[in-house]
């Protein structure tokens, strides 16, 4: 976490310049479109600055006056899909504290597979975090902002800071949630909603042992 609270960043901003005009920010929107277009279809091996360009139509020297290179376009599209998962985390946090989550694991779920199902480049991303530097960065800043997210819910259900174990429990969490929702939703097809139902209930038991043990702790 950075000193105000917030998570780290996916990666450090590497733009040459930021778009100040509406025809500069429309350009650099048409370039994540299209860079987000090509990992959703295509995969991360075919996005290159040259791909960019024809998919967005706009010459590839266009792209170059704000990213120096395929890397700096990644961490870009990173930074927007982890946006997307704070926004959504923050609203979670919100609702438990308010105590209107009564439905922890569910809500949970739902939420996270909309986030992934609605960013199929971040499917993409993912799935090749093995392949760079920039899509494993991105992805272990999604996983980490969610994993903090869900502890703050989590402590606030049960009372008080849960330490170590809070922390261990919700990573464990993220990585049983991520591994198959990305199985659910990578392919072209339906997804498989029984899969989805199977996750609810592993982690509903995981939670009501969780939440039994930290409520012990916290007499």
């Amino acid at each position: 976490m950075t000193e105000a609270g917030e998570p780290r960043p996916a990666s450090r901003a590497r733009v040459r310049r930021q778009p100040q005009q509406a025809r500069s920010r429309a350009r650099v929107e048409a370039i994540l479109a299209a860079a987000d277009r090509i990992m959703s279809q295509e995969g991360y091996e075919s996005l290159t600055m040259r791909r960019i360009a024809e998919e967005a139509g706009t010459p590839v020297g266009s792209i170059y006056q704000f990213y120096p290179d395929k890397s700096a376009v990644v961490d870009a599209l990173g930074q927007r899909y982890l946006e997307g998962f704070k926004t959504a985390i923050d609203e979670l946090v919100e609702r438990a504290v308010a105590s209107e989550l009564t439905d922890l694991v569910g809500t949970m779920v739902d939420v996270y597979a909309e986030l992934i199902r609605s960013q199929p480049g971040g499917i993409a991303l993912w799935a090749g975090r093995h392949l760079s530097p920039e899509l494993a960065r991105a992805d272990e800043a999604t996983n980490t902002l969610v994993a903090e997210g869900m502890q703050r819910i989590v402590e606030h259900l049960t009372g008080g800071p849960g330490g170590a174990r809070a922390q261990r429990a919700t990573r464990m969490v993220v990585w049983a949630a991520n591994a198959v929702l990305h199985e659910v939703f990578k392919s072209d097809g339906e997804p498989d909603l029984e899969t989805v139902d199977e996750l609810k209930r592993m982690l509903n038991a995981y939670w009501a042992d969780l939440r039994s043990r930290l409520t012990a702790a916290q007499g």
